[in-house]
């Protein structure tokens, strides 16, 4: 398709999202749906994004190099210039303005302000870039909303000391926050430790399909790791490295920059497969081995009851000045939400090979499906099957768990199939993108009703706001409410943009912000 042929296809498909937005109204517009402060927002992330990744001083990450090596990828692909985030965050922001949101989540790249961790300098033009971002987006009246660690971590940090297995990452980490506070805290007022730090330690350490690559046994095929004790001890230690950033926050920072630091965990809820008590103690031994494995340590200083009695000794333990550090806790959770699965226990009966059946992960199954029927519509995503009431029963869940914490959707969004990203043709359904808005819309309601019962939920980040750079899918998929057309990086609104749009001028009569 020619560049012609491109531009019309662009107007075309504009003026038909227009039109047929007017006809995919929202239906939980009230006074009442959200608090006047609720935040709306999209989210992001570095290597997602960024692209530049060897630009001014930046060094190379761990999926910098993991993207390289052959096999890693889907369609072999990489971040190298991602969606180029870097250059063009001015066109942007200018996007996010015109969706009317009131923050936008992004992630520092560790290794663009530390290319050698705390061994060596800081990189003034990486610090140079996210000051010029951050200031961009206060000048919009869109407030920054900051993951320090989102998957990558300087190379250099594995090579040294094998990263996330040894404790000396937790000084580095320290170290790094510090820098990021210090220099962004003073207009940064919501920050993030980590982002899914329980998908680092299970697809990195157990299943070994993410950077280092470590697994054992009938978990993969890695050339190191194992899976049974690994995962544990990574784990660990980002909880000491989260407990040690907050401390350093609480302590030098907050009180003059006046902002919140917290955590955000990748959940699922988990359906008891049956209403028998054996699969409903399976249904909470899956919400521990998943979300509460990380949010217990550091809310309560112990880990999850369900994992101590199956572990035992496996899990590591805290000193005393540990959890006096550990104190500090969080000022909220971010919870990133899809899905649902069932839960079928795997103790009193008999599994099937499957997710959750060994000991390291809870000796439950997590299934999608019951008597053949499954939990619910299935997408373009193999693990991604819509449940909207799964939105109301994960942050009730995490309310109760958790005193009420305040909490942010930080992530929730659902993906279309691309086999040919490099092409230049666009896909009709990819910007008609229907079901994407029925399950915003679906999952909005779910939540609106988790606050009119008490949830103490204060905004919402779309996955997000351009299609991107999935991980190990590559750009096969597309999660965006704006369609990338990758051989030129031009950014086109889907009827998803176009709806989240109308979604948010209609929240009420007073100004959103997002204190």
């Amino acid at each position: 398709m020619g560049t012609s042929s491109v531009s019309f296809a662009l107007v075309f498909w504009f003026f038909v999202a227009q039109i047929s937005c007017s006809l995919a109204e929202p239906i939980i517009h009230s006074e009442s749906s959200f608090p006047s402060n609720f935040v709306f927002g999209t989210s992001s992330s570095s290597y997602q994004f960024e692209g530049a990744f060897q630009s001014e001083g930046k060094g190379l990450s761990n999926w910098d190099v993991f993207t390289r090596e052959a096999g890693h990828i889907v369609d072999g692909s990489n971040g190298d210039i991602a969606v180029d985030q870097y250059h063009r965050y001015q066109e942007d922001i200018d996007l996010m303005t015109n969706l009317g949101v009131d923050s936008y989540r992004f992630s520092i790249s560790w290794s663009r302000i530390l290319p050698k961790g705390k061994l060596g300098d800081v990189n003034n033009a990486g610090i140079r870039h996210y000051n010029r971002l951050i200031d961009a987006l206060i000048q919009k009246g869109i407030q920054p909303f900051v993951a320090l660690s989102h998957y990558d971590i300087p190379q250099e940090l594995e090579d040294r000391y094998g990263g996330w297995l040894s404790p000396k990452i937790q000084e580095d980490f320290s170290y790094y926050a510090d820098i990021c506070f210090r220099y962004f805290g003073d207009r940064v007022k919501h920050w993030v430790t980590f982002n899914e730090p329980n998908i680092v330690a299970i697809r990195g350490y157990r299943s070994g399909i993410y950077p280092p690559l470590r697994c054992s046994g009938s978990f993969g095929s890695c050339e190191a790791g194992d899976s049974e004790t690994e995962p544990f001890v990574a784990a660990h230690n980002m909880i000491l490295s989260h407990a040690n950033a907050t401390s350093i926050y609480k302590t030098k920072y907050q009180g003059t920059q006046g902002g919140s630091i917290g955590i955000i965990m990748y959940t699922a809820w988990f359906e008891p497969f049956s209403n028998s008590s054996e699969d409903k103690s399976a249904a909470e031994r899956a919400q521990s081995f998943l979300t509460n494995w990380f949010l217990d340590p550091i809310i309560f200083g112990k880990y999850p009851a369900e994992m101590r009695q199956i572990l035992g000794s496996g899990l590591p333990t805290f000193s005393k000045d540990d959890l006096r550090m550990m104190k500090n806790g969080v000022d909220f959770i971010g919870i990133n939400h899809y899905t649902s699965f069932y839960a079928k226990d795997c103790i009193f009966s008999a599994c099937e090979q499957g997710p959750g059946v060994t000991k390291t992960e809870g000796r439950y199954l997590r299934t999608p499906s019951k008597d053949g029927v499954l939990i619910g519509e299935p997408t373009a995503i193999d693990w991604l099957f819509v449940y909207p009431q799964g939105m109301e029963e994960i942050v009730t869940y995490i309310k109760e768990r958790y005193n009420n914490t305040p909490m942010f959707i930080t992530e929730n969004g659902i993906a279309d199939l691309d086999n040919n990203p490099n092409s230049s043709t666009i896909v009709a359904s990819s910007l008609n993108d229907f079901k994407r808005v029925e399950y915003m819309k679906g999952y909005l309601t779910s939540l609106a009703e988790a606050i009119r019962k008490g949830a103490d939920v204060r905004g919402y980040f779309a996955w997000s706001l351009l299609d991107n750079f999935e991980w190990i899918s590559g750009y096969t998929q597309r999660f965006g409410l704006f369609y990338v057309d990758y051989p030129t990086l031009r950014r086109i609104p889907k009827l998803s943009a176009s709806w989240y749009k109308r979604f948010n001028s209609k929240q009420g009569p007073e100004p959103k912000n997002s204190s």
